[in-house]
This record gives structure tokens, sequence and C-alpha cells, in this order.
């Protein structure tokens, strides 16, 4: 028996990956753009549907509670990103989220009009960014440095410190709680967004300081396409949290129709308008699959498979050049690779079975999540990624048209 088959045999999460709906004869590493469908889902749709809608009609606000869903499937994601119960809510998408915290955070340091980023942050974070800046008219504006001049470009002038945790291009991650530090000590607040971190490795928002955090539902937590996002607040901002879109569903009391708006307490003013019970139900289903699971072995079974992919590329085509680095302290779980094809070979890949994505301008990139994924299959995908690559299979037509999303 191979040591990669023994790795398989005595693997704890082949439970976990017996939650999920798998197809046969895909090895899919893209997990870290849209999670795999956990089997639960299906059925928890159906009641949804069928029982709590069908027969339940608007009676299912009360008698299934959906109104307080939210803060439910919130709570849940706490566990999984380090945050106390109670600091987190589920609602809308990462953006509007980002949007929210933002100017949340600015109205806390109206002296000072600086947003500070990472050249190269997901490019949403810093749109969201510059059209807050534009929209106060209040002199703010975005500026991006490169990570490792982050601490020296915290000035006097710098409200806020907004980062992803880990880099979607690079898989790099950010050191969370000494940028954190770093920022408190310049007088600036912080916003993490999560989409590549929150149910792919232990986050410790709470012990790291960090004010406010945004992410997704689809990515690592499963949650569908669309899934709803999540937003988090530091306990100490929860007192008299008052963000801009001031729906109804985030007032202390949305059903007596006040004229006037008073935010609800704590978490729930971060609520806009009616949750999306369909999609957040699936959500809700899918976070099944994390019951029992611990996040530090979760980390340390994607370093295994990190190894595994790494070592084989490495070995077998000096062609592909690693953008992840290998200290594991500084990445994310997911494998980045840079070839001058990149598109045309992540599209032979897939048409071989092995599921990754691409990102302009050179990145080859997988996910590695390891509620699913065994090691065979990664070693698997590795060794066709070489074939693709050194065969030139990608050298192919078809393989080098754009599809609309990439």
């Amino acid at each position: 028996m191979t040591d990669i088959a023994k790795l398989d045999l005595t693997d704890p999460f082949a439970r976990t990956r017996a939650l999920f709906a798998l197809p046969e004869d895909v090895i899919y590493l893209d997990g870290n753009s849209l999670g795999a469908l956990p089997r639960a889902v299906t059925a928890r749709m159906a009641e949804v549907v069928v029982r709590e809608w069908g027969e339940g009609l608007i009676r299912s606000w009360n008698t299934h509670d959906w109104i307080d869903m939210p803060g439910r499937v919130g709570d849940r994601i706490a566990r999984l990103i380090g945050a106390p119960p109670a600091t987190v809510t589920v609602a809308d998408s990462t953006s509007i989220n980002l949007f929210k915290v933002l100017v949340t955070a600015l109205r806390q340091r109206p002296e000072r009009q600086v947003i500070l980023t990472e050249r190269g942050n997901f490019p949403t974070d810093a749109y969201i960014a510059a059209g807050v800046a534009e929209l106060l008219g209040q002199g703010h504006r975005l500026r991006e440095v490169e990570a490792d001049e982050l601490e020296t470009a915290l000035g006097p002038e710098v409200a806020v410190l907004m980062l992803t945790e880990v880099n979607y291009r690079t898989g790099a991650r950010l050191d969370m709680a000494g940028l954190t530090r770093a920022a408190h000590a310049a007088g600036a607040l912080t916003v993490w967004d999560l989409a590549h971190s929150a149910g792919a490795f232990p986050v410790h928002l709470l012990d790291a300081n960090a004010d406010f955090a945004v992410g997704c539902g689809y990515k690592y937590l499963n949650g569908g396409p669309g899934a709803p996002a999540f937003v988090y607040a530091a306990p100490r901002h929860l007192d008299g949290l008052k963000q801009p879109l001031t729906g109804w569903l985030g007032h202390a009391a949305p059903f007596s129709f006040a004229r006037t708006y008073e935010p609800a307490a704590g978490i729930a003013a971060m609520r806009v308008g009616t949750p999306a019970i369909l999609a957040m139900s699936a959500l809700d289903a899918a976070l099944d699959v994390f019951e029992g699971v611990t996040m530090v072995e979760l980390r340390a079974k994607a370093d295994r498979l990190f190894d595994i992919l790494a070592a084989v590329v490495h070995e077998l085509s000096p062609e592909l050049e690693l953008a992840t680095p290998t200290d594991p302290g500084k990445r994310g779980t997911q494998v980045s690779l840079r070839h001058p094809e990149a598109y045309a070979v992540m599209q032979a890949l897939i048409a071989r079975g092995v599921i990754g994505d691409f990102r302009e301008p050179d990145i080859l990139r997988f996910g590695l999540t390891p509620l699913y994924v065994s090691h065979a299959e990664v070693q698997r995908a590795g060794e066709i990624l070489v074939e693709v690559v050194r065969t030139r299979a990608w050298d192919e037509p078809r393989f080098k048209r754009r599809a609309k999303v990439v």
C-alpha cells in the first residue's frame, strides 16, 4: 500500500466526504470558488419549499422562525471564524456587507480620509472602497500599497485598513493579528474579508482583535451559488451600532412600522431587508458538515494536500511556477501555479475531469477542500496537470476560446 493510500485509509475526513454529492470521474479542486453540494441541502430545500413555504405559507415566519434565521446561521459561522455568539449575522452579499462596514468604520474616524489596502486585493473590495469614498464626498480616498508596505503606510491619515486575509490569486495569507495590532497602534480600524478563509482553516477574529469582517457563503462554506454572505462586528462595536443601509429589518422594532429609524440592538443592526430564506436555508444545511469538525485538523489535512500537489509539480514539471508561499503560516488552502498559457491549460485539465480555475494573467488555481478532497485525488490531479503541460495538450483552439466565466 502506498503512503498516499494509507493517508486516505486513515483520513478522519472520509466521513465528511460521504456527506457530499460528488460527480463520478471528476476531481473537484474549485471549492475556493464554489463549494460542492452537501447531500443534506437537497432534502432541506425540499422541506423548506414543500412544507414550510408550500404548507406553512406566511405563517412560517413564526412557526419555523424564519425571521431569526440570519442570527442563528450567523452563530454557526461564528464558531468557524473565532467570533463570539451574537457577533455575526447572515445577510446580503459580501460587497454590500463591505459597503456597510466601511461606512460604519469611516464614521468612527471622521478626522481621517484614507482607506488603506493591499495592491492586488480582490477587485470588488477596491471598487466598493472607491465608491464609498466618492459617495461620502468628504475627501476620502483609497490607497493601495504592496503587502510588505502595509505597516509603514499606516500614517495618521489612515482611517481604515481594509484587507483580504488570503489573496485570491496567489493564496498568500496576511498576518491578521499583527496587522490589526499595527493599525490600532496607528489609530485606524480594520476590516477583514474572509472570502478565502472562512471554512478553510482556523480564523481568530476575536483573538486578533479585528474590528469588522465580511465573507461569502458559497466557497468553503458550500452554501451554493450566490449563497448569502456574513458580516461580523467586534463586541466593542455592537453598542449603538448603526450602518448606512437603514432598511426596515435592521430596525429595533420592524413591525411597529415607525416613521423614524432606530437601529436594532447588536449585530442585528446589520440587517437591511427581508432575508432570502431559500438561499439561507441551503447555507444552514450546508453548515451541518462542519459539525464535529476540528478546524485545526482540517488545516492539517489541507497542508498535506498542498505538499502532495506541490511535490508532484516540482518533480515533474519545471514549466510550472509555484506562486503560493510554501510556509503554511503564510498561505491559505489553495495552490496557485503560473504558466504563460494558464487559461488553455486549465481548459484542457477540465476536459480531463480535473476542475480548477484560472485567474488573470497567468494563474492556475486549485482549491484544497479537505472536507471532500482525497489525497489520492490531489496526487492524480498533479499527474494529469503535468501530462497536459508536457505534451502541450492545451495547445488546441478549443481550449483558448474564452468563456464568460473563467
